[in-house]
């Protein structure tokens, strides 16, 4: 099991960034590769970015390329999702996710962890 709590969303302006943090109950391990996910009001959950445990690979949905960037830090515990030029429709409630292999890539029936999510909040 692990426990994974998200922290740094909030209100910005279109063109704005934030960095989003999650962090790990336990050590992860290279059975934990990490993504991050959002759901916006009325839609489905969508991929946003998902990270191997060595950080070699990489993987964004398009809308995303270019101005987000996943990372992780193994000795911490923590993943991070730097977002910049931020866009409204870029507001979600984002989900941090722990796969149960080396890589999870954007199936979110791959991962088997979830947080509780940070609602970000881009206005125009």
């Amino acid at each position: 099991q692990v426990q994974l709590v998200e922290s740094g969303g909030g209100l910005v302006q279109a063109g704005g960034s934030l960095r989003l943090s999650c962090a790990a109950s336990r050590r992860l391990t290279s059975n934990n590769g990490m993504g991050w996910f959002r759901q916006a009001p009325g839609k489905e959950r969508e991929f946003v970015a998902a990270i191997s445990w060595k950080g070699d690979t990489t993987d964004y949905t398009d809308s995303v390329k270019g101005r987000f960037s996943i990372s992780r830090d193994n000795v911490k515990n923590m993943v991070y999702l730097q977002m910049n030029s931020l866009q409204p429709e870029d507001t979600a409630t984002y989900y941090c996710a722990a796969a149960r292999s080396v890589y999870g890539g954007p199936r979110s029936m791959n991962y088997n962890y979830w947080g509780q999510g940070t609602q970000v909040n881009v206005s125009s």
